[in-house]
């Protein structure tokens, strides 16, 4: 039987990060918390034993990249100073769908949260 391998969901914002953690066993996504910034993520991979890193890759709506230089840089130094593996999934109207979710505000989780949970659950469903 296969290890089971868990999972942390990255909706990267300038301002915020949300993250979501799942595993290989269960293949549910859950909004976990909002990061600041990368040391922070990183930090949080360590406490969670994250096996591999699911990043929101940003997109325009005609599906080519993006090509947002923060978002690479932060691409870059994730793959560099995590030493997990990084798998990339579309993004394009996760926060949309986010904001969608209804839910009084005070018992639901941030909109970075529930976007980091949708990039995540949409890779544990094709996974």
């Amino acid at each position: 039987m296969d290890k089971i391998k868990n999972y942390l969901g990255v909706d990267w914002g300038e301002k915020r990060i949300g993250l979501a953690t799942g595993d290989s066993e269960v293949k549910l996504a859950l909004p976990f918390k909002t990061a600041s910034n990368l040391a922070e993520v990183l930090t949080i991979l360590n406490e969670e034993k994250t096996d591999i890193i699911i990043l929101g890759q940003p997109k325009k709506m005609s599906g080519a990249e993006a090509n947002n230089p923060a978002w690479l840089a932060f691409l870059a130094q994730l793959r560099e100073k995590s030493g997990r593996p990084v798998e990339l999934v579309d993004e394009r109207l996760s926060s949309l769908a986010a904001d969608a979710l209804g839910g009084r505000a005070e018992e639901k989780a941030s909109r970075d949260e529930i976007a980091a949970t949708l990039i995540l659950q949409n890779y544990l469903d094709k996974a």
